[in-house]
């Protein structure tokens, strides 16, 4: 089971989506890109996730060129951006959705109200993606 998460920068939400499916079923191969990506990773994730013993400090920020030629299981997109501006996979993919999240690295404000925007999109993202590995994805790897 081939799985890619895409957003716009691939710096916070589909890299905490990324290590999300990782962590779910070591039977998926997991990868995460982005339409413009950034080249590095966002340290609030990382450390959203560090926080619930997950890291994904090891992760890279890619470009969605690199993986344009391979076929997969799911191509998923986590931002508004990389849903409007996902290239065509000229139909290696089984199965393109859409589960978007707010976008933590926007928001504005004390350091206390920063931080808990990256918890609540990081919960809503586990949340959001245990349930499609639970109904769609896990009864296809029994």
């Amino acid at each position: 089971m081939k799985v890619l998460i895409l957003c716009t920068g691939n710096s916070c939400r589909s890299q905490m989506a990324h290590g999300f499916m990782e962590s779910f079923d070591n039977r998926m191969t997991v990868s995460s890109a982005g339409t413009e990506a950034s080249g590095k990773l966002n340290e609030k994730a990382v450390a959203a996730m560090k926080e619930i013993g997950i890291d994904i400090g090891h992760h890279t920020s890619d470009s969605v060129d690199e993986y344009l030629g391979q076929e997969w299981d799911y191509v998923i997109t986590v931002c508004g951006g990389a849903n409007e501006n996902c290239p065509a996979f000229m139909g290696k993919v089984k199965h393109r959705l859409h589960i978007g999240f707010d976008d933590p690295s926007h928001v504005i404000g004390s350091e206390e109200h920063i931080w808990s925007e990256f918890v609540r999109v990081r919960d809503e993202i586990k949340a959001g993606f245990y349930k499609l590995y639970k109904e769609e994805i896990e009864p296809q790897l029994d």
